[in-house]
């Protein structure tokens, strides 16, 4: 079907006022038929000349995708954890003796204020787990271990053993990255 030169300068001055461009030619307007239907199909590009002070606005407010961080941007500071558990215990038991009752409340309390001194730090993205140990000194050894699965390159641990004339008493703080 031909469009009349009338109709082509109506649809070109709506598409001007409008800031588009039609592509309204003889060639590309055309009808369709499909199951009985008509269909008339026009393609339209749009364009602007002098970008808008609300374009501005929208391209600062734009969001970024997640990055994902794969390391930790500042590393767990064994030297002053190690000077934080020196500090807990000697304060805690310098002057005890050992009891087994008490020994065992001591454990629950120490780690509780250890673990709040060291997340005092505010170190980001680190689990922390701290495990006391306190035991009677009587001539004896004694084997403890923990196996942990980590990255070497991230995770870390900090230890101090405290002795007394009575007891002995064994903190660690396992610092694991999480990603």
């Amino acid at each position: 079907m031909m469009m009349s030169d009338n109709t082509k300068d109506r649809a070109a001055r709506s598409s001007k006022k409008r800031g588009s461009i039609s592509s309204l030619s003889n060639h590309e307007f055309w009808r369709k038929e499909i199951h009985g239907r008509t269909k008339d199909s026009t393609s339209t590009v749009s364009y602007m000349d002098e970008p808008s002070q609300r374009d501005d606005v929208s391209r600062l407010t734009v969001q970024m995708e997640n990055t994902y961080q794969l390391g930790p941007p500042k590393h767990f500071p064994a030297i002053i954890v190690n000077h934080i558990l020196k500090d807990v215990l000697t304060s805690y038991l310098q002057v005890e003796e050992y009891e087994p009752e008490l020994c065992r409340q001591m454990t629950k309390t120490i780690s509780e204020v250890i673990k709040a001194r060291v997340k005092d730090l505010m170190i980001p993205r680190y689990k922390l787990i701290v495990i006391v140990h306190i035991g009677q000194l009587n001539r004896q050894s004694i084997l403890i271990g923990n196996r942990c699965l980590w990255d070497p390159k991230n995770d870390t641990f900090s230890s101090y053993v405290f002795r007394n004339s009575s007891l002995f008493a064994l903190a660690n703080v396992y610092a694991v990255y999480l990603e």
